[in-house]
């Protein structure tokens, strides 16, 4: 039986990612990962594109059009399905997913750390970044993040879990990404995340790391140039991937992330899956 681990590190352009994460591009360079282009879709807005990541819908569709308007959404979602077909889910991602997916609006109180056995999330792990602004991140440690994840996957047995961080997004909107803090930010993360990566793989879990849209230049993303828009997707697992030239669709990783876990694909979900068994 698969299981999957989803990690999105928020607004990575794809050329930092070719270059910055050696750790990520080493196990490429040895066979043991593929890496993709993967294109958001647009508005390349975060909140656009973390609804579109679950649902397979675009924002003309599912009407989330930046990040000010967070509300419940009512479309099919991976969460719904997998719970529905009896697996169990962890997230461990900013709030909005937790609005989103589960129950809006957010209750710091109640939503920060939830276990519902019937879901659609069935171990939430959240934070807000309150108080978020230029001079100030508010992003929690990725290496916490990282041990949350491990812990929900280690000690709760989630058959699926995504996890969620805004640290490389923020300091891009900051320094920009062709910098030397950006420089060092990316591989430092690259490194945290490494053996992570092990002890899922260790633990029977495929991986995928992705961004959920790039960022330009002046620390921008939103708009239609590639790269706002256009990412890495590293994956580590059995399937195959479509061609080394594809640019992978934003909207076909929900029905691929289904396909794998061998849920069937609700028919809102319209785009094709890119793994092959």
């Amino acid at each position: 039986m698969t299981k999957l681990l989803l990690i999105i590190l928020d607004g990575v352009p794809y050329r930092n990612w070719r270059r910055l994460f050696g750790n990520l591009e080493g196990w490429v360079e040895q066979g043991e990962a593929q890496v993709r282009r993967m294109r958001s879709v647009l508005p390349s807005t975060s909140a656009s594109c973390y609804a579109s990541i679950h649902t397979g819908l675009p924002p003309q569709k599912h009407h989330i059009w930046d990040n000010a308007d967070i509300r419940r959404l009512e479309f099919p979602d991976v969460f719904s399905e997998l719970t529905k077909a009896g697996k169990k889910t962890g997230a461990v991602t900013h709030s909005y997913w937790s609005e989103f997916f589960n129950r809006a609006p957010f209750d710091v109180v109640r939503d920060i750390e939830y276990d519902e056995p019937e879901g659609p999330i069935t171990h939430g792990r959240f934070h807000t970044m309150h108080g978020y602004g230029h001079a100030n991140q508010m992003t929690p440690s990725d290496y916490d993040l990282f041990g949350t994840l491990t812990r929900l996957c280690e000690a709760k047995g989630i058959d699926y879990g995504i996890l969620h961080t805004c640290t490389l997004d923020s300091m891009g909107h900051r320094f920009f990404h062709d910098c030397e803090a950006m420089d060092h930010a990316c591989g430092h993360l690259d490194a945290v995340l490494a053996p992570f990566i092990r002890r899922w793989r260790e633990n029977g879990y495929e991986v995928i790391v992705t961004a959920d849209h790039g960022q330009d230049a002046r620390g921008h993303h939103g708009g239609t140039g590639d790269d706002q828009r256009d990412f890495a997707f590293y994956y580590f697992g059995d399937s195959d991937l479509h061609g080394k030239d594809d640019v992978l669709d934003q909207l076909a990783l929900a029905p691929s992330i289904l396909t794998l876990l061998g849920v069937p694909v609700p028919p809102t979900m319209t785009a094709r899956p890119f793994f092959s068994r």
